[in-house]
């Protein structure tokens, strides 16, 4: 058993209890400053990463395309077929005013076509002429069934106009 003496607890003015308060800072202790800036450097690269995530998917992930149901990498392909179509609509249109329609690989040979190759991404590209009229048509093989991506034909004639034609 405990031997130690008890002791009444200190009396109080009167019997009244005291208004006088225990300061905040003595009832929750302040952190080390080194601890806060830890903590709030913590936070800050947090929330970065979190906006960095934010602009990925709501900007990058859901780009519009130029085209429908293709995808956001597809776009890129499709801007460059688009312009070896106009290269080589350009290159028809100025050797048709000199002379004839000329199929891709005799523009390409005689020089009049500064064109290295006759395709780009799956695309092949060819030049259907009739009288003093011409199509360059750029063609991709279909995609896999069940694909979400579709491959359009792109066609330009002596107008100047790309347009894709409907699907089979």
């Amino acid at each position: 058993m405990d031997t130690r003496p008890v002791r009444p607890p200190p009396a109080r003015a009167g019997g009244v209890a005291s208004k006088r308060t225990t300061p905040v800072e003595k009832l929750v202790p302040q952190a080390p400053p080194r601890q806060t800036f830890f903590m709030r450097s913590l936070s800050s690269l947090l929330v970065g990463v979190i906006l960095v995530a934010g602009v990925y998917v709501f900007y990058l992930k859901k780009m519009p395309s130029t085209d429908d149901r293709t995808a956001p990498t597809q776009v890129i392909s499709l801007t460059g077929v688009r312009s070896d179509l106009l290269q080589i609509a350009r290159a028809e249109r100025t050797n048709m005013a000199l002379s004839r329609c000329l199929p891709l690989d005799e523009l390409i040979s005689s020089g009049g076509l500064s064109l290295q190759r006759t395709e780009r991404d799956g695309y092949t590209y060819k030049v259907n002429c009739s009288g003093m009229d011409f199509q360059v048509v750029a063609e991709h093989p279909p995609a896999p069934q069940r694909s979400p991506i579709r491959f359009p034909v792109l066609v330009i004639d002596s107008t100047m106009k790309i347009q894709e034609l409907p699907a089979n």
